[in-house]
């Protein structure tokens, strides 16, 4: 399978409209297989065995056949990178045509993160907020500024507010249950997401199709943890996107608006994924080949993520799929 994959493979350079994650181009790698198109976009600075779930999620997609769809259209939240100035802001959310749930990013300075807040609040008065820490805060600074947060108004949840369990197990005491929190990188960055004691730690699981490592084991920690789910991503391609909405399809239950929207911070994308009265449709499509062509990386940067591949691959993605019975 390593050399199918390896002949198959495209690379492209699409370039964001604002810096995100220090991000203003991000290399995506295209696999083709039976079912359609897989994408391997793990953040440059991830090593192999962190790359592993994300190699998986690409094969899943290209080679797997996809769950039964629940659902034909998948409610989006804005996503607002952490940005700041009114015109910025206004710009950045109107990206999002529909969406009344925002994701902020918050976590690098409290006056300008509130000043972020309070402008979403003033730009779209109905939003539904929820911030998003990447793990930035300690207890103390979470009960601090999200005192100062909910002064202003109600927030639908905080997400990752601090990195470790015993963290957002002391913080979510001293908040006594006034705001949910929701776990991400806790989960994705586990050697084994399934058996983590999260009762009392967060009140809803965030699923990232990439980083667990592909719907099937997404499912799985859903099922697993029996708690309600979101549904986001890893500013990932039109292909990648695609991959989390037919995640987002198939969960039993999707009480949350999904973080499926960040194509949107894309300034060029491989194809067209319209958010429509703040949902997107789950379809099946095929990456441009004049966008693919046009965006190309060059041959040195293909060698390199042609050997990305292969230690990955060596770094724990081929027993992977060997235990799913996708390779004999």
């Amino acid at each position: 399978m390593l050399d199918s994959i390896l002949e198959s493979i495209h690379v492209v350079a699409l370039p964001t409209k604002t810096n995100f994650r220090s991000v203003d181009s991000r290399e995506v790698l295209l696999i083709e297989g039976p079912q359609g198109w897989g994408e391997f976009s793990p953040f440059i600075e991830y090593g192999p065995q962190e790359c592993a779930p994300w190699l998986v999620s690409a094969i899943e997609a290209a080679y797997v056949p996809p769950p039964k769809q629940l659902r034909e259209w998948i409610p989006i939240n804005a996503t607002l990178p952490a940005i700041n100035g009114a015109d910025a802001v206004a710009e950045v959310l109107s990206w999002f045509p529909g969406c009344t749930s925002v994701k902020v990013k918050v976590g690098s300075n409290k006056a300008e993160d509130l000043a972020r807040i309070a402008l979403v609040r003033k730009l779209i008065p109905d939003a539904k907020i929820r911030l998003d820490v990447n793990g930035n805060w300690s207890v103390e600074q979470a009960v601090e500024i999200l005192s100062e947060v909910l002064a202003q108004g109600s927030i639908e949840y905080v997400e990752q507010p601090c990195s470790t369990q015993e963290q957002l197990r002391e913080l979510k005491e001293k908040l006594s249950h006034a705001v949910a929190i929701a776990g991400d990188e806790i989960i994705r960055k586990s050697p084994d997401p399934t058996a983590l004691h999260l009762k009392g730690v967060i009140d809803i699981v965030a699923l990232k199709v990439a980083p667990l490592g592909g719907i099937k084991r997404s499912l799985e920690i859903a099922k697993h943890y029996e708690m309600p789910v979101v549904v986001s991503s890893a500013l990932d391609s039109a292909v990648g996107i695609s991959h989390g909405l037919r995640l987002a399809s198939a969960v039993s239950d999707l009480p949350y608006a999904c973080g499926l929207g960040t194509g949107a911070l894309l300034a060029i994308d491989l194809y067209a994924l319209p958010i429509v009265d703040g949902a997107i449709e789950v379809s099946a499509m095929s990456p441009n080949a004049q966008i693919m062509s046009e965006r190309a990386v060059s041959s040195e940067r293909l060698d390199w993520w042609r050997e990305r591949v292969r230690q990955t691959w060596s770094a724990g993605a081929k027993q992977w799929i060997t235990k799913e019975g996708w390779i004999s």
